[in-house]
């Protein structure tokens, strides 16, 4: 070690040693940087199919004896029945700790644990998975282990109940906090009560649901037809295709297809939005409107001009004006989702002094009709460009983000070109595009505004500022929900 540590000084000072005065910049400014290239990598020479159709994304990563091996699978919480709300989130919670086949969940720890094994399982919104990582060295035995919890879960009783009861003690703290009512609240009147997103858990829901509940969901989804696999570490590909085949490939089929996964319906009313929380002293303050979904003909102006107005950094005009020049709030931010399957939203939000809340929504409006009337800066739109376009490659850091992308694609319906032409997408949008989009696709009036905090202090706005929550819209009152039952609490 003393011998390598010796040899990269000298290296390293010789290397310095042939730098001449000429060579280094006498200003920051004048620093050079080679050009950025990055070449997408080619989805389809990662893609194989095993011998019952499966779709299987498989990069090679030498640089640790490991394999990361994920499978993929249509449904999720846009599956639950009516009266089992809470189920896709106890199941993924007690799926993985509750044991399987002949193991008991004690068991199966101290397996995993032996061979240093991580394996993990989740279900989303409308996709789930299960994870195995591994040594390559013992890859098919944490494989007939993996296996038996993908077909023959326990769901143990004890594992069970705990899950349950974090279930439970969650939806006790839902109104502690003002954010999660507000999140709860905002995609209410988004999509709509009855929407499948809102259809949330309560007590009685959760006491109804069963380990064989459990069981029916897991063995509805994890079914040939329905799964995508992404494989990426230190393997050798014909090995990997024969192990694949003889375990995943095994799978019985889908006897008939999952539903489709239900598009909203519902038209938010414009208004203002209040829930009275009295023992806080700042108000939270989300406006906006039901976005798009992918593929929408605005959708790259409407993401530069987006983060122009209130992405994620120190330059974005919401986080300048409203914070560093009014000092009116920590962040404020906009969001503009575009959803693969559904709809996703366009919100712009902030937390500021109950006094505040009014003056900061009208600091905001205010830039939306800046965005809306006028063109960006060239200084603004060559920022946010470099940004989309620099930070691209990051989502292709590893091999198993690479693999895990593209199966992910594959999951959604998301065509592959999409990370192709991203870049190009983005380097074309000009100042005379954003503009547009912005005044076609975000018009103030058709936009709803939720106020969460002490509604009789925000009421009454700053004594130095005009601005009153009531100059933008009419005021509707919603109510705090008990919650175990989600029903609105009354006096």
């Amino acid at each position: 070690m003393r011998r390598t540590t010796i040899a990269t000084v000298v290296f390293a000072l010789f290397a310095a040693a042939t730098l001449t005065a000429a060579d280094i910049p006498d200003r920051p400014e004048k620093l050079a940087y080679p050009e950025l290239t990055f070449d997408v990598p080619d989805a389809d020479s990662l893609r194989f199919q095993l011998a019952d159709g499966t779709p299987v994304y498989a990069q090679q990563d030498p640089q640790f004896p490991l394999v990361n091996i994920t499978v993929y699978f249509h449904g999720g919480r846009h599956l639950v029945p009516d009266g089992k709300e809470g189920l896709a989130g106890i199941t993924a919670a007690a799926w993985r700790t509750g044991g399987a086949g002949e193991r008991t969940a004690q068991e199966l720890d101290e397996e995993l644990d032996f061979l240093a094994a991580n394996l993990g399982t989740n279900i989303g919104d409308v996709w789930g998975s299960a994870s195995l990582n591994v040594l390559s060295k013992d890859l098919e035995a944490a494989m007939a282990i993996f296996m038996e919890v993908l077909t023959e879960p326990r769901f143990q009783q004890d594992r069970f109940d705990k899950a349950k009861e974090n279930a439970l003690q969650a939806m006790k703290q839902r109104n502690d906090d003002t954010a999660d009512i507000e999140a709860r609240e905002w995609s209410r009147l988004i999509y709509g009560e009855d929407y499948w997103l809102n259809r949330l858990a309560t007590q009685a829901s959760v006491d109804s649901i069963t380990t064989s509940d459990c069981r029916e969901f897991v063995q509805s989804m994890l079914r040939s037809g329905n799964l995508v696999v992404a494989v990426a570490g230190d393997f050798e590909p014909a090995e990997l295709e024969a192990l694949l085949n003889s375990t995943i490939g095994s799978l019985p089929p889908l006897e008939e297809p999952l539903p489709a996964i239900q598009q909203p319906s519902h038209t938010p009313e414009p208004g203002v939005y209040v829930i009275n929380k009295e023992d806080v002293n700042q108000g939270r303050v989300s406006i906006g409107r039901l976005s798009y979904r992918l593929g929408h003909p605005d959708q790259f102006p409407l993401a530069v001009g987006n983060d122009i107005l209130g992405g994620y950094g120190f330059t974005a005009r919401m986080m300048k004006r409203i914070r560093s020049d009014e000092g009116l709030a920590y962040g404020a931010y906009s969001s503009l989702g575009f959803q693969v399957t559904y709809p996703g939203t366009y919100r712009a939000f902030y937390q500021s002094k109950s006094s505040t809340c009014a003056y900061a929504a009208e600091i905001y409006f205010g830039i939306l009709e800046e965005m809306r009337t006028a063109n960006a800066t060239e200084e603004e739109i060559t920022t946010t460009k470099a940004s989309f376009i620099e930070t691209f490659p990051n989502q292709f850091a590893s091999a198993a983000q690479v693999v895990g992308l593209y199966a992910i694609d594959e999951i959604l319906g998301r065509d592959h070109s999409y990370w192709v032409d991203y870049r190009d997408n983005i380097a074309a949008v000009t100042v005379a595009q954003i503009q547009q989009a912005m005044k076609k696709n975000l018009d103030p009036d058709t936009m709803i505004m939720l106020v969460v905090g002490n509604i009789e202090e925000i009421m009454k706005g700053h004594p130095e500022h005009d601005a009153r929550i009531t100059d933008f819209g009419e005021i509707k009152e919603l109510p705090l929900r008990d919650p175990l039952t989600l029903e609105p609490i009354t006096e």
